[in-house]
């Protein structure tokens, strides 16, 4: 993923509350449009990244469980 649309992605949520936060989420989620993709993905990145191993963990077995 291009560095430029990261940085897009962070500056354009970087002043939302965390109601507005969990609107995009949600937004993204709901609408199934494939040009959401990317910006989830950036968020994700940012959780990812400031996670610590344990929450890594339980993220990693979320993510199994429910693609099974």
């Amino acid at each position: 993923m291009d560095l430029n649309l990261r940085k897009a992605i962070t500056a354009n949520v970087a002043s939302n509350s965390k109601e507005e936060l969990e609107g995009t989420i949600l937004d993204a989620i709901q609408s199934g449009e494939e040009k959401m993709l990317p910006g989830l993905g950036v968020l994700f990145e940012i959780i990812w990244q400031q996670s610590d191993e344990q929450e890594q963990e339980q993220m990693l077995s979320t993510l199994y469980d429910g693609l099974r």
